[in-house]
């Protein structure tokens, strides 16, 4: 007997809470949750109304990096899927797909059929969404390489595959990018050939112009811009320099050295009014960055890809304390040979990952006071070094010492081979699937005179970041499968659905299963 059932097609909600036009969908809805005071929880009903923009606009996306490894496998990865080019490997022939995107690859649970299985659906068809395929990429690199040349220096995809793709390649080369040598490694250099010159102010207005002419030359609705080049190092927040959008903006126009080339990517974006996604570790979004975004109204997104190790601790260690078992060390040891290993060598860069990739259990172990005291914390190390032989293929070796029953030690040691930008370009693709989808989402709590879109810092990309951006003054959640199901639980209420809360009481009680039967 199946224990679920699947359709691809598109489906509609029938409910008296739902109403669908030609322009959009809208949907009331009513938010339950818990307030908790002291000793006491109350229930608490709250009325929304979301209204979702049902028609798919023509999407620009701008990769900053766009000759690296993530940026010319995504290139290469949606011409390949897109003309449906096959390869041959040894192991026979192969097919493009996006396997390890969340919203072209996996499947979420609408409901329940009428004989009390599951029925699941893609992702990508909860609401309507752009295709992969039918994205414009572009974008800026300090290499001067075109695609297909950035694509055989990247070694990531099969040789017969990449033949078949210069043709397509060769003819895309990137913009010339900002190379301020302080904020990234001294062994950089030999690749910037490629550069924007003159002061931060004249970079900044360049990459406006960029923007609006990539837009227009495109025909393009909309573009939305992302961060995948180097590591930067961090940015000291200094009173009177980035504190404030208007103390930044002057500080770029006095070419203060302090303003980051990350962060005048974001202001040049945010000014344009294009979403911008941090995928490195870095501190871009310095104050006056957050507060540009809130003035203007415009999504950001951070920071850092996770894709291998930090995905697989954000998933362990929440399994371990949610089961009442208390990690006490955990140590992160990585090589690569990629580039980006070969700029995380030096040590201020490293210290941006270091940071990235050490916050990532916080939240689950102050969830549990049973097993931690107040400001207790598991010894926690990562350690990253830059061997070139291995090239993409990362290698993450973990180590988890935990507390058991009598105070009895477990330790789980895992050996995980990553294939570093076969699992970040994926992300990319979310990232900015869902943030475009974000942009055409308002909501209105009932008594509100206006619709509204979701906080300018736009926090349900958090699961497929490392270091989650989220509001001020709001909680980080870094547990990834409560990441996953408050996106699929807000897109559910843009269509008047549920929660998927896995109670599941038409298979608990013996009268519910005896009518099916």
């Amino acid at each position: 007997m199946a224990t679920s059932d699947f359709f691809r097609e598109p489906f509609t909600v029938n409910s008296p809470n739902v109403v669908y036009t030609e322009d959009e969908i809208t949907s009331k809805y009513t938010y339950t949750t818990t307030r908790v005071e002291g000793t006491v929880a109350t229930p608490v009903e709250e009325k929304y109304t979301f209204k979702t923009q049902r028609k798919v606009p023509k999407v620009g996306v701008m990769i900053v990096g766009l000759g690296g490894n993530n940026g010319s496998t995504l290139v290469a990865s949606v011409i390949a899927n897109k003309h449906q080019i096959t390869w041959n490997t040894k192991e026979g022939v192969q097919h493009p797909n996006y396997f390890g995107s969340i919203t072209q690859a996996s499947t979420v649970r609408l409901g329940t059929n009428a004989n009390g299985e599951g029925v699941y659906i893609p992702f990508h068809n909860l609401l309507p969404m752009a295709a992969p395929n039918d994205l414009v990429i572009g974008g800026w690199d300090i290499s001067s390489l075109n695609m297909a040349e950035a694509m055989k220096r990247a070694q990531v995809l099969d040789h017969d595959l990449q033949r078949q793709l210069v043709p397509y390649l060769e003819k895309i080369k990137p913009l010339p990018s900002i190379y301020y040598p302080d904020f990234i490694a001294a062994n950089q250099a030999d690749r910037a050939d490629n550069l924007l010159k003159g002061s931060k102010q004249e970079n900044l207005d360049a990459l406006r112009q960029q923007i609006r002419d990539f837009k227009q030359n495109n025909g393009l609705d909309k573009v939305i811009v992302l961060w995948s080049a180097n590591t930067e190092r961090f940015s000291d927040i200094v009173t009177g320099i980035n504190d404030t959008s208007a103390n930044l903006l002057k500080s770029i126009q006095t070419n203060e050295d302090e303003v980051s080339p990350s962060t005048i990517f974001a202001v040049a974006s945010i000014l344009e009014g294009c979403s911008y996604i941090n995928g490195s570790p870095q501190n871009t979004f310095v104050p006056g960055v957050l507060d540009l975004a809130e003035e203007k109204k415009v999504f950001i997104g951070g920071d850092d890809f996770k894709s291998g190790q930090t995905k697989m601790k954000s998933v362990l260690v929440d399994f371990l304390v949610s089961a009442g078992i208390k990690p006490t060390s955990i140590v992160s040891y990585n090589h690569l040979g990629n580039n980006d290993g070969k700029n995380l060598s030096a040590p201020q860069q490293f210290r941006s990952k270091e940071i990235s990739k050490s916050n990532v259990v916080d939240d689950m172990v102050a969830s549990n006071r049973l097993l931690y005291k107040e400001n207790e914390h598991p010894d926690h190390v990562v350690v990253i070094k830059y061997v070139p032989f291995v090239g993409d293929s990362k290698r993450a070796l973990d180590e988890y010492t935990s507390k058991i029953f009598m105070n009895g030690n477990n330790t789980i040691s895992m050996h995980n081979t990553c294939e570093d930008s076969l699992l970040a370009t994926p992300l990319i693709l979310d990232l900015v699937l869902v943030c475009e989808l974000a942009e055409r989402i308002t909501i209105k709590k009932e008594g509100a005179k206006d619709f509204e879109h979701m906080h300018s810092v736009l926090s349900i990309l958090s699961y497929m970041l490392k270091a989650p951006l989220v509001p001020r003054g709001t909680p980080v959640v870094n547990a990834l499968f409560a990441q996953r199901e408050c996106m699929i639980n807000i897109f559910r209420a843009c269509v008047g659905l549920a929660p998927e809360s896995h109670m599941l009481l038409e298979n608990r009680l013996a009268s519910e299963i005896n009518t099916r039967q």
